[in-house]
């Protein structure tokens, strides 16, 4: 696999490296990797943090997902289903990057307190901290740094002091790197990820360091010349060495010159020699601690010139006290032995482990075991894997052999890769034994074993996406929210550029929502019938999902279809409750191998995908009849009134059912004009019909010319009488258009603003009483105030100042600045800017009414 790095903001391929085929460079300059800016501060914060392992995440280039672009201590194959998250996923990376600030996780329970989702799909033992990386005080990505769960606790304080080194570290380097790709005359451009993550070695010191001499050995003459190191090995000082066999003889041990001499003998037979042992003196401790080294002589016979030549043995001395002896001594051992790299991959394994797995050293070297050993296969042994890398902690487990006799599995990790020891053993309590109880607790490796049955290979990654998909679809309500939802979760999670998601209706297929296609791309395909000959048809009509790795193969089997730049497509049918509810379309920029478990994971999150989009229909269709009810019991329009200019504005909280019960209205009546505003509770067709009952008693207390204290305490006896177990608000103002003379009640309700002529605004403190419907009896209060000409008077429900989490006298006094600052000439702009912000919020928790009256 290319573990090559992109330079910040230039496209790349599929194989990592720039299409210009520059390898990440611009051609001409030398501007370095994204790795040369952050290698050493990502191995600087693991050392910092005294951890394990550590990642950094760089946003993507359509800047929907964070791209794993460094991966260090943690085998990269473990954490294949994060190589890219969604940037608004339930992640503590994206989370951290979107609040621009520090995260720490001690260990398992504070990640599943906070992180759920993230805890299913990797349900280890461990801690981890994150870190915003910024370039140009804008974050770009996340640092991610493991530590293990057991070691010495740290406090959130001393995680962020000791991350902020590394910090500045990948700032000033990422602030270099972007400044060498700017041109002279074009800005630099953003830091950007889109490829495979780049694999760093976190250093370590070789606990025994290989040491190889050369020399060359003149059969004929026994002339031998040999390098420094060659003398070294041999314990010889170049001064004092003769340059003959025989100064080589004089140093090994006299129990092994047979050995040497027989090198004589291999190269003149055989024109080699393989591995022949023998000990040197070793004096490095002093003469009275002196011993003998093993050492191993490797070579080839040359023969140099034609008749009479010479015939030299070019050799290699190795020191053979390191790796070959210990693995000499792995070999004697009664157990397995075996090991793995940091990705998992086998590395070694000694004979009797061979015997063991029943398989062959030369079938098991670099694969993962339980990709060769069948019996292995079963996710839970590879999650033993994950949770000995992840955790960094000893595990042992225990497996069955498909002959019925029993192994035992312990593995040792460390950053760089793992050593596991097996050995037969008994069965565990309550288990069978099997068929060769009594007898080799191994059994006869070599004896035909029954084939075994089937195992799923579902992967936590994969119950990840499914987990999270899930959990976001319970919070999508429209049609609109389960589209948004799976493109958001769709796109990054499996590093498609594409989606369609089309649905059926009388026979024919609409699209719904699509995201990153050619404009007017999918114009022809809108209302085909379900008999076209198309994959997105065939997909829903058959029930079958298709996947094609090659616009070569989508072509092959759909000939003229028309193509545009992807290079992989997946077709999935959604499928809810046994009806065909339409197809998702997913198309990859580069040809994509579609693993088993991904096909499993694309499969079940199109089935989510189909019950929310049903769920949704019906909702949206309820929600129609709600939202048309609530339509007519607002008015429609607002009475000319000689001397004011009024107007109005309803936007529908987007949670629930997009309704809700606030109103407006302004009623004329023999001594004036009622300006009114109220919100009744909750977002329900309930709420809507308590609103419409609200507002036909306000209107009628009004006309019949009943002061404004009278028309609130009968509205609010009335709600009372209702039970219909909610409250409402309401403000009432009552003002003369000839004099601007005014009468204000207020139950419950946030303050009106006043805009005076000169521009100035202020929140009207007016006397108020309780919400109505709470007490029966209750008495309100009235304020007198005077309008002056040119004064603005507006009235609004809490949904225009409230924010979660926010102060709603933050909310009242960021409208009061909009009023103030906006002209007045036109009551109808001067509402479109005091909405404006709630207008452009992707999310509404309330409903929103205002209420603008200008008198002149």
């Amino acid at each position: 696999m290319d573990e090559t790095a992109a330079v910040p903001g230039r496209p790349r391929s599929a194989a990592g490296r720039s299409r210009d085929g520059a390898e990440g460079r611009v051609p001409g300059e030398d501007t370095g990797r994204i790795e040369d800016a952050l290698t050493s501060p990502l191995v600087e914060a693991v050392r910092d943090l005294d951890g394990y392992g550590g990642l950094v995440y760089l946003r993507s280039g359509d800047r929907r997902s964070l791209v794993l672009a460094l991966v260090s201590g943690v085998p990269r194959s473990l954490l294949r289903s994060w190589w890219r998250v969604p940037v608004g996923g339930a992640l503590p990376m994206a989370e951290a990057y979107r609040r621009d600030e520090t995260l720490w996780l001690p260990d398992e329970r504070a990640t599943m307190v906070r992180f759920p989702h993230f805890t299913a799909g990797l349900p280890y033992s461990f801690g981890s901290a994150y870190q915003p990386v910024r370039t140009g005080g804008e974050a770009v990505g996340v640092l991610v740094v493991l530590r293990s769960a057991a070691r010495t606790p740290m406090e959130e304080e001393t995680v962020t002091l000791a991350l902020r080194p590394a910090e500045r570290a990948m700032e000033e380097g990422l602030d270099r790197l972007v400044a060498g790709r700017a041109g002279p005359d074009s800005a630099a451009p953003p830091v950007e990820y889109d490829d495979e993550p780049v694999n760093v070695r976190l250093p370590t010191s070789a606990a025994h360091p290989v040491r190889v001499g050369l020399i060359d050995w003149d059969l004929d003459s026994d002339r031998c010349t040999a390098d420094d190191d060659a003398l070294a090995l041999l314990g010889i000082d170049r001064a004092a060495y003769g340059g003959t066999i025989a100064d080589v003889e004089a140093r090994v041990s006299p129990h092994d010159l047979h050995e040497l001499r027989e090198s004589r003998h291999d190269a003149l037979t055989a024109g080699r020699v393989r591995s022949r042992h023998f000990r040197v003196r070793d004096e490095s401790r002093g003469e009275e601690r002196t011993g003998y080294r093993p050492v191993e002589l490797w070579g080839h016979l040359v023969v140099q010139g034609g008749a009479g030549s010479a015939r030299i043995l070019v050799g290699a001395l190795v020191d053979a006290g390191g790796g070959l002896t210990a693995a000499e001594a792995a070999e004697r051992l009664p157990d397995g032995i075996f090991s793995l790299d940091q990705d998992g991959r086998l590395t070694y394994a000694n004979r009797r482990c061979e015997e063991l797995l029943g398989s062959g050293r030369e079938d098991l070297f670099g694969r993962y075991p339980w990709e060769v050993v069948t019996w292995l296969r079963d996710p839970a042994y590879e999650d033993r894997y994950r949770a000995a890398m992840l955790s960094q902690e000893q595990v042992s487990f225990l497996v069955r052999r498909p002959d019925g006799n029993w192994l035992g599995f312990v593995l040792y990790p460390d950053v760089h890769g793992l050593t596991g020891r097996v050995s037969p053993t008994g069965p565990p309590t309550g288990a069978e034994q099997g068929p060769q109880a009594g007898s080799d607790a191994a059994g006869d490796p070599g004896a035909p074993a029954p084939p075994p049955a089937p195992v799923a290979t579902a992967r936590a990654g994969a119950l990840y996406h499914v987990v999270q998909m899930a959990s976001v679809l319970t919070e999508a309500v429209t049609v609109q929210d389960v589209c948004r939802a799976v493109s958001e979760q769709l796109l990054p999670a499996f590093g498609a550029r594409e989606l369609a998601l089309y649905t059926v209706s009388e026979g024919r297929m609409y699209l719904l929502w699509e995201s990153g296609y050619p404009e007017g791309f999918l114009t022809p395909f809108e209302g085909v019938t379900l008999d076209t000959q198309l994959p997105g048809v065939h997909a829903l009509t058959t029930r079958l999902p298709l996947f094609f790795e090659s616009p070569e193969e989508l072509s092959l089997a759909y000939p003229g279809i028309t193509l545009d730049r992807m290079q992989a497509w997946s077709f999935l049918p959604l499928i809810a409750s046994g009806r065909s509810v339409g197809s998702c379309i997913l198309g990859w920029d580069a040809p994509h191998r579609f693993t088993p478990d991904e096909r499993s994971a694309l499969t079940a999150l199109s089935g989510l995908a189909a019950q929310a989009m049903e769920r949704a229909r019906l909702y949206d269709s309820e929600s129609a009849v709600a939202r048309g009810l609530q339509e007519g019991l607002l008015p429609h329009r607002l009475p000319r009134v000689e001397g004011l200019r009024t107007t109005g504005r309803y936007l529908p909280g987007t949670q629930g059912m997009a309704i809700g019960g606030d109103w407006y209205d302004v009623i004329t009546t023999g001594r004036g004009v009622a300006l009114v505003i109220g919100d009744v509770e909750g977002h329900s067709v309930g709420a809507a019909a308590v609103m419409g009952q609200l507002r036909s008693a306000v209107h009628a207390f009004a006309a019949s010319e009943r002061p404004p204290q009278e028309v609130i305490t009968h509205t609010n006896r009335l709600l009372s009488e209702l039970e219909s177990d909610v409250f409402a608000t309401c403000c009432y103002i009552e003002l003369d258009p000839a004099t601007g003379r005014a009468l204000a009640v207020r139950a419950g309700h946030p303050p009106p603003l006043l805009r005076h002529p000169d521009g100035r605004a202020e929140s009207l403190d007016l006397a108020g009483g309780v919400m109505l419907g709470v007490q029966p009896d209750s008495v309100y209060p009235v304020t007198a105030l005077t309008l002056a000409p040119g004064s603005v008077l507006a009235l609004y429900t809490d949904g225009l100042v409230e924010r979660p989490g926010d102060d709603i006298e933050a909310g009242i006094d960021a409208v009061r600045r909009r009023l103030s600052e906006t002209p007045a000439d036109s009551v109808e702009h001067l509402a479109d800017r005091l909405v404006g912000t709630a207008r452009r919020a992707r999310e509404r928790p309330d409903d929103v009414a205002l209420l603008l009256t200008a008198y002149r």
